[in-house]
């Protein structure tokens, strides 16, 4: 017996990992994997659990908390060698300094949180790696990313455990597959992480950038759910492909799908590619990546949402949760196997994409203001994206503003941002002006380009222009003592942050409508007056303090008297009234919408806004507030006439109403709201035209449909500036252009940006028959009804939280706009 017991402890020292050391994820949890939904705190136990089993082949590390507090954390698995000299080989990957002997798989689960069967499938295929296929680890670091949104995942999880039957249900119209407002794909903030990789908008995705950025894997897989009715898509990814992406990394994803297709004809299993899923649109898991030299793809399991434990779908077949996680083991197992196979073709292309290439526009010198200059620099210091300062040379090239030739002059106030860099290919894809389309029917929007969304003057070189590099400067601010007033100009964000941060602190701020002269300085209207007249003795010390937060230059003067335009004492200097600001929400109204507004207040400015429920709204509820931000939705209750009427009535006695995007559609051709929309229907055809217009081919349907809509593009419109509305713009404003909704200009004046008889299309794919319908149309407009104003915000300026050039006319919206 002793003989044998020996034998047993001998041969657990020997022998490698395996199942009977190592617990399954259905072991450790307790049931079988894909009979019910794992919480994120059991995910996070498991794979603690296998790195304290598994410690020689297993590293976990925590990166970040989401807003919720739920951990953030990776997991590396690979032989013992290379989990012992992980930083080495980090250190080697990132240096390219040719000593590279494994290929970085990086394998992300969950960015929506109710396509949840990724995170169960993440830790199967963490085990089968470790104790089937260790083989594949020898020449390969696989990085696991098991939930990149543990808080729309839970918030999916927590609820679905909570309706499911005893014994899963595949009804279709069971309340288990029917989630509920706001639904889990979004994150705390109602944010689609997986349109947020390049904009960072979002604390998990800033976490996640940070580390990426350490690693830069050679392959990343982004796994999703689509629909129950659609069977498992895999690479290679539809037209268009962005014209950056290298012949290698497209002839790479062919390579890994059919290696997946391998195992998927195995057994039976449906799936498609080259269809649907594009690589264009930079903030993807998949394009952000690949723009980064890896070979980035998405692959999309069916389920999502509706999936449930069990489904039945159209076709009649049955979906299991375990099917699901079944699928996308396989594909994750195949697809470190394909880079296994092919790891020193990896290593050899990631070094030649990191090469210094020729593009189109080498160099973007950008200028303007230095405020919104600086939070450019944040975006491209977080992505890791070198930049310099002019030197005084002059440089000739494309100038944004002019949508054409032009000449700049690039002072030590300018950046410069080239391509001479490791993440060049980053910056031409962020920052070109034109993105070329291979193909117009595009899965998200087709026109980003930086300067255009930051609002800066820009040109684009096709020489490598040259700078110098230096620290910011510090602004450190002093009290002036017995300064009548301290005056800021109102430029940005960053002065709107400091407002908000003034008001809350009960300081009062004014503002004036005209500009003026002072000392042979000109202020324009907006500029913020803070005086000594309106606050306690001791304010100035506060006042020194929130300037110095905000890095914002104080002018301090001596008297209330200025050299031109109206002194300080004047009705036209007012007095911002601090706001309370209401959002509806709820069911019927847009979640990434809604999640845009929340996110501005709270992660922006600073500032409280109350969320309220769009369909239990009434009179007594809207007086609290001054301002009611309206989001784009769907809700029947903001069609309904006495609804109207309620929100009319507090209007009329000062309220504020602002409508966002489609919002607008809800107050549009109402009576007493002024605003109408601008007819499409063409005129009238001729015999020939509606004969040829009758008989459209079908297959020809899709694209004919491309001539009516607008995906994304940025139009140039005109900029009303005396309006409060428009303080701290130019007589030019760039507007993303989110769809081909068109309304006639507002009769009574208050069009404050509008497109003129050219409203012309700067970039983006807009089709034939939208672009006819949109001159003479209104961008941004106001309606006065009583003591109260109409705000019609028709392109939605808080998409995405990305478009930073439009957030300054939501302030003046809030604040400025009495």
């Amino acid at each position: 017996m002793k003989i044998v017991l020996g034998l047993i402890v001998m041969l657990a020292i020997i022998l490698p990992v395996d199942g009977q050391q190592l617990k399954s994820p259905s072991e450790f949890l307790g049931y079988p994997l894909g009979s019910y939904f794992s919480r994120h705190h059991q995910v996070h136990d498991y794979f603690k659990e296998l790195e304290k089993a598994a410690e020689k082949n297993v590293k976990l590390q925590e990166y970040g908390k989401t807003e919720e507090n739920r951990s953030l954390f990776l997991v590396y698995i690979s032989s013992e060698e290379n989990i012992s000299n992980l930083e080495s080989i980090r250190k080697s990957h990132a240096d390219l300094n040719g000593k590279e002997t494994v290929a970085v798989v990086w394998l992300s689960y969950n960015v929506h949180g109710n396509e949840s069967s990724g995170t169960e499938a993440a830790m199967q295929t963490a085990y089968d790696l470790i104790t089937k296929r260790s083989d594949l680890l020898k020449n390969t670091v696989v990085i696991l990313d098991p939930c990149i949104n543990p808080d729309g995942r839970d918030r999916y999880v927590n609820w679905y455990n909570q309706q499911k039957n005893k014994k899963p249900n595949s009804d279709l119209g069971t309340v288990e597959h029917q989630e509920p407002w706001p639904g889990g794909r979004p994150n705390h903030y109602l944010f689609d992480l997986n349109r947020d990789w390049a904009w960072l908008t979002q604390k998990e995705t800033q976490q996640r950038i940070s580390v990426y950025n350490q690693w830069l894997p050679h392959v990343h897989v982004d796994f999703h759910e689509q629909g129950i009715n659609n069977p498992y898509y895999f690479a290679p990814a539809a037209e268009p492909f962005h014209e950056v992406i290298t012949d290698w990394q497209r002839d790479f994803q062919s390579q890994v799908g059919k290696n997946n297709a391998k195992y998927f004809d195995k057994e039976g299993w449906f799936y498609f590619t080259k269809e649907i899923f594009d690589l264009l649109y930079p903030s993807y898991g998949d394009t952000y990546p690949t723009y980064n030299g890896a070979i980035g793809m998405t692959y999309e399991q069916g389920g999502s949402t509706q999936g449930g434990l069990s489904v039945i779908n159209r076709e009649g077949a049955e979906l299991k949760l375990k099917d699901r996680i079944e699928h996308h083991n396989t594909s994750g197992i195949a697809t470190v196997e394909a880079c296994s196979q092919h790891y020193k073709m990896l290593i050899d292309e990631f070094k030649k994409f990191c090469e210094i290439k020729q593009f189109n526009y080498n160099s973007y010198v950008i200028g303007g203001n230095s405020e919104k200059i600086r939070l450019l620099t944040q975006l491209l210091d977080a992505h890791q994206i070198e930049y310099s300062y002019g030197n005084g040379q002059q440089v000739k090239g494309f100038d944004f503003n002019k949508n054409g030739n032009g000449t700049i002059t690039a002072t030590s106030n300018h950046l410069i941002v080239s391509t001479d860099q490791k993440k060049g290919t980053l910056v031409n894809v962020l920052f070109e002006p034109k993105t070329k389309l291979s193909d117009s029917l595009t899965y998200d929007i087709t026109a980003w380009s930086l300067p255009y969304a930051y609002g800066v003057e820009a040109l684009a070189s096709k020489t490598l222009v040259k700078g110098t590099k230096r620290a910011p400067e510090k602004i450190n601010n002093s009290i002036l003592e017995g300064a009548y007033a301290y005056i800021v100009e109102w430029n940005s964000m960053i002065d709107a942050q400091f407002l908000a941060d003034l008001l809350q602190q009960g300081i009062k701020v004014r503002y004036a409508e005209f500009k003026f002269t002072l000392k042979d300085k000109k202020f324009n209207p907006g500029t913020l007056i803070i005086a000594r007249g309106d606050n306690s003795v001791d304010y100035a010390s506060t006042l020194m303090a929130i300037a110095n937060k905000y890095q914002i230059v104080l002018t301090p003067t001596m008297s209330g008297m200025v050299d031109s335009g109206k002194d300080f004492g004047s009705s036209s200097v007012k007095l911002v009234k601090t706001p309370r600001v209401a959002l509806l929400t709820g069911d019927g109204m847009s979640s990434l919408n809604v999640g845009e507004v929340w996110h501005f207040f709270e992660e922006k400015l600073n500032y409280p806004i109350s969320l309220i429920d769009v369909n239990i709204i009434s009179a007594n509820q809207l007086d609290k507030y001054t301002a009611l931000i309206v989001p784009e939705g769907w809700a029947s209750v903001l069609y309904d006439s006495e609804t109207h009427e309620t929100i009319r009535e507090w209007v009329a006695k000062g309220g504020k109403l602002l409508a966002l995007g489609s919002a607008v559609g809800y107050f549009t051709d109402q009576n007493g709201y002024a605003l109408k929309t601008k007819s499409s229907e063409p005129k009238e055809e001729n015999e020939a035209s509606r004969h040829e217009h009758a008989h459209i081919a079908y297959d020809k349907i899709e694209r004919e449909e491309l001539k009516k809509i607008i995906t994304g593009a940025i139009f140039k419109c005109k900029v009303e500036q005396s309006n409060p509305l428009a303080f701290g713009y130019d007589s030019d404003y760039f507007t993303l252009k989110l769809s081909a909704d068109a309304y006639e200009w507002l009769e009574n004046g208050g069009n404050v940006m509008y497109l003129d008889d050219k409203a012309e299309l700067v970039a983006g794919f807009a089709g034939m028959e939208a672009i006819k319908n949109q001159p003479n149309t209104l961008v941004l407009g106001q309606y006065e009804i009583g003591q109260g104003k109409v705000v019609y915000m028709v392109d939605n300026p808080l998409f995405r939280g990305f478009w930073t050039a439009g957030h300054l006319m939501f302030v003046n919206a809030i604040f400025l706009n009495n």
